[in-house]
């Protein structure tokens, strides 16, 4: 099993997650965070940390697609150990559908 993050990280990316990771494997881009799905342990520390409900496990329904995902761009990004501020609006886009068209796959900053 592995934790993934979902849409609803687009346009909101609170790294509140970040900061409890004990094996640092989020991963940052432009508008939202990824977890490499091979670097998990599992442990489940960061879904309750997500403000946005973004975080699941990888065990719930159709969860492939998504595990892939954050594969992708785990493997394209850089890693994020440090909790910073949320996009400016992410109060107004968390729990917003059709958040994909929104998506962006340039890196973030890590750090």
């Amino acid at each position: 099993m592995t934790y993934i993050v979902n849409d609803a990280c687009i346009a909101c990316k609170y790294t509140d997650c970040v900061e409890v990771c004990p094996v640092d494997c989020f991963y940052e881009g432009e508008n939202m965070l990824v977890i490499h799905p091979d670097e998990c342990i599992d442990c489940g520390v960061c879904e309750p940390e997500c403000p946005a409900d973004a975080i699941r496990p990888d065990t719930e329904p159709d969860m492939d697609k998504w595990v892939e995902f954050n594969r992708k761009y785990s493997e394209m990004w850089p890693v994020i150990i440090t909790k910073k501020d949320p996009l400016p609006n992410a109060e107004e886009m968390d729990g917003k559908d059709g958040k994909m068209e929104l998506f962006s796959e340039k890196p973030g900053e890590g750090g």
